[in-house]
């Protein structure tokens, strides 16, 4: 039985840069260099080839069964056996996939696993093995026999289910699957769907307004004495950050309020226009899917030199190009408390945001009214450790390195 190690901290996908969740149509996907802590994230080496294994019938009942086929009937998929059924986070679950040819197999052709989320479709992790740690490739199966590929690992704490895709590859193609409702679209085999339990989504009960803040950046203002503090934390599990980040909101008929107060010996920042990608460096970001409908959201962040971006996605990571077009027209300071750019110690910065909520994407009827639920979350980049090392906090723990999961995002409930 093959050990793998599955936990889904491989990569920081901070805003908008492009998550490379490995190819999309040729699913040899490169095993990305872990990154911001993910040693855990990838299969255990495997141990040499033994001689293929093969089975007159599946052992005992399947707890997922498909039927699919690969190349025209010629290698069927009988589904999954998964122990326990219903695991923990914690867990050891043992999985098994158990094939047949029916006719005799294509050549050349290696398999893949993909675990997706499984409410998005979003790819979380890339765990390509061969099957009987090699001894058993597509080509060499025995017509009439079973093949079974076993894998164990212990169940993450994920919020959501777990969902297996398989299928083989060659070069940059996929083999391609004879039935429809068996597949993902992408020429990859549905599998089980495993679930932990889910965590809450954190709420923000924003107060109204008596009087709107004035936007200087410095947070002095009587009116944020009124909107709960609440402390980011790291968005991949929610455990305390290295720098304490402080966030407020507040609104009123016409403006959604935010404010943030970091903690930072070093403030910096190269980027000076518009839309440069001050994701790449250190930046405070609000990301509001008004209507809560997980699809269209907006995007807004200010760096330490008040340089802002804003975005309008239809769906989730649309054409960035396309979103950068959106001119939320906020206002929004900074006030920093040391020097940026240089060597000097720092204590941190804070910055204030007025975004007006008629330009919104798909925003409900306006104003907001008392209980109106909207779905948000609030994020930090922070870069430590001589500029090199990225820590993500966020409001909402998003439990995977993307700050674009829609489905994590929190409930903003105004008062």
């Amino acid at each position: 039985m093959r050990e793998l190690a599955i936990g889904f901290a491989v990569l920081l996908l901070t805003s908008c840069r492009d998550e490379q969740a490995g190819p999309k149509k040729g699913p040899q996907a490169a095993q990305q260099a872990p990154q911001q802590g993910a040693p855990q994230g990838m299969p255990q080496a495997a141990p040499p080839p033994q001689a293929m294994q093969v089975l007159d019938a599946v052992p005992g009942e399947l707890t997922f069964t498909s039927g699919g086929t690969w190349a025209e009937g010629s290698v069927k998929y009988l589904g999954a056996k998964v122990e326990p059924k219903s695991p923990k986070a914690g867990d050891v679950v043992h999985l098994s996939h158990y094939f047949t040819a029916v006719k005799p197999p294509p050549q050349g052709w290696a398999f893949f696993v993909h675990i997706v989320d499984g409410n998005s479709g979003q790819m979380l992790q890339n765990v390509d093995h061969e099957i009987q740690n090699g001894a058993a490739p597509l080509a060499s199966w025995p017509v009439g026999k079973i093949i079974e590929d076993a894998q164990s690992f212990r169940m993450p704490s994920y919020p959501g289910p777990l969902q297996f895709l398989i299928g083989f590859w060659k070069g940059d193609q996929r083999l391609p699957i004879d039935q429809l409702p068996v597949q993902d679209g992408q020429q990859r085999m549905r599998g089980p769907t495993l679930e932990s339990p889910q965590q809450a989504l954190p709420e923000y009960r924003v107060p109204k307004a008596a009087k709107a803040p004035t936007i200087d950046g410095k947070l002095d203002d009587a009116a944020w004495k009124a909107a709960p503090a609440v402390q980011l934390n790291s968005s991949m599990d929610g455990s305390p950050a290295n720098r304490k980040t402080t966030a407020r909101v507040l609104y009123d008929d016409k403006f959604l309020y935010v404010a943030f107060d970091c903690d930072d010996p070093d403030v910096w920042g190269s980027l000076k226009n518009k839309d440069d990608a001050i994701y790449n460096e250190e930046a405070v970001e609000v990301f509001l899917d008004a209507n809560g409908d997980g699809k269209t959201y907006n995007e807004l962040q200010v760096s330490p030199h008040n340089v802002q971006f804003d975005a309008a996605f239809v769906a989730r990571r649309s054409d960035l190009e396309t979103a950068k077009k959106w001119e939320s027209g906020m206002t929004t300071a900074v006030d920093v408390r040391g020097t940026l750019d240089d060597d000097q110690p720092d204590q941190g910065w804070s910055a204030e945001m007025k975004i007006p909520l008629a330009n919104l994407m798909e925003v409900p009827p306006l104003p907001p009214k008392k209980g109106d639920v909207w779905r948000f979350n609030l994020y930090r980049l922070e870069h430590h450790v001589h500029r090199e090392q990225i820590e993500g906090t966020s409001f909402s723990p998003l439990f995977v390195g993307d700050f674009h999961h829609l489905p994590r995002f929190g409930k903003l409930i105004f008062d």
